[in-house]
């Protein structure tokens, strides 16, 4: 007797044989290759990021030796020596003018990045990766011959009758966050332009459509919207502004003295790395925790 068949038993596969017609993966295969595409980045970060920071963090606490190095015992005296009025206003410095570098770029990198967008022309993204092309340090000397007494823009200015005697650019703070600015510029338009391209301009028709203004619709549509590309532009612009050297030792002055400055003297003249491995701690910590401030402020809302 002719047994009958449904269709869900016609689908079926063969007794024995997994469905999918070649078998199912194995999970061990899968997790092996994703440790294999893993490993080479993994090694990176540790050889080059952890290693080298715990081996900061580990001399911080050992005592100066005597001719430069460390002596392996346990000391607190790089952080005693921090504890003083000179540190304390270098790093009020250091903050200032990260800070004031940061809120500069970005302001100058937002509608930038927003006009690049909008206009779709990729020759303006290329203009924005020339600097690249240079060296960093020939760019800081070029900004000397601009900014110097004899240089450029006074030349300019005593041309044009509006000051009889040089103007001091170099050599002050004003100096340095301009260069700063300049220099870290397009490490803020490019993630800045990336977001943007990607946003939805509809919205922003549809927030004027029921009643915002322009600038209403930027605020309260556009600048939500992207807020993952000005966290990396602020992410790329910070951090390395608050480690600068070069810029402060060859553009600054006595009012900008920075801490990567104090790193460079403590390692190469008075070869106290201990002090000068404390002080790199000291970096890491405010710029985390400026970091975590950051996020913490931009965290998502519940809504209730």
């Amino acid at each position: 007797m002719a047994t009958s068949s449904s269709p869900a038993d016609s689908l079926a596969p063969p007794s024995g044989r997994p469905a999918g017609g070649r078998g199912a993966r194995p999970r061990g295969g899968s997790k092996a290759t994703g440790g294999l595409y893993v490993a080479p980045i993994a090694l990176w970060i540790t050889g080059f990021f952890v290693a080298p920071m715990l081996i900061i963090i580990a001399y911080s606490f050992m005592a100066r030796g005597l001719y430069g190095g460390v002596e392996p015992r346990f000391s607190l005296a790089a952080y005693r020596a921090l504890i003083n009025p000179i540190f304390a206003r270098v790093t009020l410095t250091t903050i200032w003018i990260s800070v004031a570098s940061t809120v500069l770029t970005i302001a100058l990198a937002l509608p930038a990045a927003y006009y690049m967008a909008r206009s779709g022309n990729a020759k303006l993204l290329l203009l924005v990766i020339v600097p690249f092309w240079t060296n960093f340090l020939i760019r800081i000397y070029a900004w000397i011959a601009i900014l110097g007494n004899n240089g450029f823009l006074n030349d300019l200015l005593m041309t044009l009758g509006v000051t009889t005697d040089f103007v001091q650019f170099l050599y002050n703070r004003n100096a340095v966050i301009t260069v700063l600015v300049y220099t870290y510029l397009p490490y803020a338009i490019l993630p800045l332009y990336s977001t943007i391209d990607r946003f939805d301009f509809t919205l922003l028709e549809a927030a004027r459509d029921l009643g915002a203004t322009h600038l209403q619709s930027l605020a309260r549509v556009l600048l939500p919207g992207i807020k993952t590309g000005i966290f990396t532009a602020v992410l790329f612009t910070f951090i390395p502004t608050f480690g600068a050297y070069a810029v402060p030792q060859l553009i600054g002055g006595q009012d900008s003295y920075m801490l990567g400055n104090i790193i460079a003297r403590e390692l190469t003249i008075t070869r106290n790395w201990p002090l000068s491995s404390a002080i790199s701690v000291v970096i890491m910590l405010i710029t985390t925790a400026g970091l975590m401030v950051y996020l913490y402020l931009n965290r998502p809302r519940k809504r209730a």
